[in-house]
């Protein structure tokens, strides 16, 4: 790269690391982002001790030094959640904002307006709401979440993208439980149909009570005599011995896997197999989770929180329940696992709506215009080496 030209740098977790961030990162990476434009990525944070959480900050803070000191102009792309994710971010902001680089704030995690209205003091939100104030641009992941803040910066400089979700080769519903290829009407590439496993309820997230992962397992104790055959498998890390302990209480036995964090292909493989996705979170942002299971053509359900309202059309293309209501939500589980039809038309009508608003294409598409905004001027052709090697090294 010319050093008249203005570099990207973004700043994330760690491609290995565990979370919808990496998540977010790895589909940019696969949709060709890094290839397209100049992208210094730095990994910010890792799965491990607090000893090498610590040594990936550090590292994180003199790799970005070493940009700011080699290009006297660029742009600073950081991607956050609330809490130490934030705290992190601000080090490098305030690096950023003294070598005069412009910083785009890209926030993802849904705990935010709790953490910024309930666990921050006086001056600790008040240095929250500089670093907002003060960002030339502001990344939303939803609709809600742009609302919000709004009214929670002076700022203006707010743009709305949705999480990308890769589209392809995706299941559908199947009636007969054959496995078959055919074209649709959706815009999307040939279909393959699978079959799904009668009764599979599949969890995708962060295994504790703020993902509703204790109201679910309630909500499966309820079926059990309406649907025999009604068995989860929750897939993510968390406290797994406090979730079997507490399956073991509802004498649910061998109806729940726990199968602990699972990869990206693991992931997509549940997907396809379950008759029904359900994630009945307290707070969220734009859970990659549902929006996969979206994209897979599996009937989804979940909770009025963060983003996902202005995904989902309740009855439409996935159905909605209050948190905290495990008989609503074993209702719904209910409805969907006894109604073929009803569960076919939900999942062929979420596809749809991942296709048309939620496909990773139209999301980068947004990212890139911002990018343009800002002076930074796309490569024709990219050797991508140092971004990946940095990602490499988490």
């Amino acid at each position: 790269m010319s050093a008249d030209r203005i570099p990207i740098v973004m700043m994330g977790t760690g491609a290995r690391t565990r979370g919808g961030i990496s998540a977010v990162v790895a589909t940019y990476r696969e949709e060709g982002l890094f290839a397209r434009w100049p992208i210094h990525y730095i990994p910010t944070h890792c799965d491990g001790s607090r000893l090498v959480k610590a040594a990936i900050a550090v590292a994180a803070f003199f790799r970005l030094l070493a940009l700011l000191v080699r290009f006297s102009n660029g742009v600073l792309h950081v991607h956050s959640a609330s809490r130490a994710s934030f705290w992190r971010k601000c080090v490098y902001m305030a690096c950023a904002r003294l070598a005069r680089w412009r910083v785009i704030f890209h926030l993802h995690g849904g705990g935010f307006a709790r953490f910024l209205s309930e666990e921050c003091g006086p001056v600790r939100r008040s240095i929250v709401r500089f670093f907002l104030d003060r960002a030339d641009r502001i990344v939303v992941v939803s609709e809600t979440w742009e609302r919000w803040m709004r009214g929670a910066t002076s700022n203006r400089r707010i743009t709305c993208i949705p999480n990308p979700v890769t589209t392809g080769d995706r299941p559908l519903l199947s009636a007969s439980g054959t496995r078959v290829t055919e074209g649709d009407n959706s815009g999307l590439s040939p279909v393959v149909r699978f079959s799904r496993e009668p009764g599979l309820v599949a969890f995708i997230g962060r295994c504790e009570a703020s993902k509703g992962l204790f109201d679910l397992l309630e909500a499966a104790n309820l079926l059990r005599g309406t649907i025999p055959q009604v068995r989860l498998e929750c897939a993510g890390d968390g406290d797994l011995a406090k979730a079997a302990r507490y399956a073991i209480a509802l004498n649910l036995g061998t109806r729940v896997s726990l199968p602990g964090w699972v990869d990206r292909q693991a992931t997509r493989e549940l997907l396809q197999r379950a008759s029904v996705f359900v994630l009945p979170s307290y707070a969220e942002g734009l859970p990659v989770s549902l929006l996969e299971a979206m994209a897979a053509g599996c009937p989804v359900i979940a909770t009025p929180v963060g983003g996902i309202p202005d995904v989902i059309t309740d009855g439409i293309d996935g159905l909605i329940v209050p948190a905290g209501d495990p008989e609503a939500l074993a209702h719904a589980i209910q409805r969907v696992l006894r109604d073929p039809a009803f569960a076919r038309s939900l999942g062929n009508a979420a596809r749809e709506t991942i296709a048309n608003r939620y496909a990773a294409g139209r999301s980068l598409e947004r990212l890139e215009q911002l990018y343009a905004g800002l002076g930074v001027r796309r490569e024709a052709l990219r050797k991508v080496a140092s971004a990946r090697t940095l990602q490499e090294t988490s």
